[in-house]
C-alpha cells in the first residue's frame, strides 16, 4: 500500500479541535520536561501556531509529530528571546563527574548488593523531572528530545538549528550535567538515606 495517498480530512475549525484535544496530554508532558512553570502558556502557544497553519498539514496520521515540532519551535524561539548567549558548560566540568564512580566511592546505600539501581529507584518521575530543569535550557532540551521523545539526533539537530556535532556534544555535556545534578539533587532532598529507598 506504499501507493496509497495519505488520508486528509477536510481542514475544518472542528477537525482541528479534535487533533488538538488527542495530543494534548503529550504536548503538555513534553512542555513540562522543557520548561519550568510555562508550560501551559508553551502549549497554547504551539496550539495557536498550529491552528493558523493547519491547512499545511499534509497528512492527518502526521498531526501529532507535527504539533510536537511547532511546541518546540515556539520554546526554542522564547529561549533565544530571553538569551542570546548560550549558557555552556566547560568540557573539563563536564567530564570531571562521574555517577557510577561517585556511588562507588560514596556507597550511599551500605549492605546494598544493587547500589546503583537502588540509588535510581530513590528517584520519583518528579524528582527526574525536577533534576532535567536544573539543567540549562541548551542541554535539557536536547536530552528531552532524544531520550524522552524518542527523536533521532538528525532530526534533534534540525529541530534545534544546530550541527549535528553541536548536537552530539551538548548530549555528551548534557548527560554528563545531569548525573552530577542527580548526585546533588539526592544530597539535597535526603535521597541518600537508606530509609528512602523503594523495594
Amino acid at each position: 500500500m506504499s501507493g496509497t495517498p495519505a488520508r486528509r480530512t477536510p481542514r475544518t475549525k472542528d477537525a482541528f479541535q479534535a487533533l488538538a484535544r488527542a495530543q494534548l496530554p503529550r504536548l503538555l508532558a513534553l512542555a513540562r520536561r522543557l520548561t519550568r512553570d510555562e508550560a501551559e502558556d508553551l502549549v497554547q502557544e504551539a496550539l495557536l501556531r498550529g491552528y493558523l497553519a493547519y491547512a499545511d498539514l499534509e497528512a492527518d496520521q502526521a498531526g501529532g509529530r507535527w504539533l510536537q515540532v511547532i511546541l518546540v519551535n515556539v520554546h526554542r524561539d522564547r529561549e533565544r528571546k530571553r538569551a542570546r548567549s548560550a549558557e555552556e558548560l566547560p568540557v573539563a566540568d563536564a567530564d570531571d563527574f562521574s555517577l557510577y564512580r561517585t556511588i562507588v566511592e560514596e556507597d550511599p546505600f551500605p549492605y546494598s548488593d544493587t547500589v546503583h539501581l537502588d540509588f535510581l529507584h530513590s528517584f520519583t518521575k518528579e524528582d527526574v523531572r525536577q533534576v532535567l530543569l536544573r539543567l540549562p535550557e541548551i542541554y535539557r532540551t536536547p536530552l528531552v528530545l532524544c531520550h524522552m521523545e524518542g527523536l533521532a539526533t538528525k532530526e534533534v539537530a534540525r529541530l534545534c538549528q544546530a550541527p549535528l556535532g553541536t548536537i552530539l556534544a551538548r548530549l555528551h555535556r548534557g548527560r554528563k550535567a545531569f548525573e552530577r545534578e542527580m548526585w546533588t539533587y539526592a544530597e539535597e532532598m535526603g535521597l541518600l538515606k537508606e530509609h528512602r529507598r523503594t523495594p
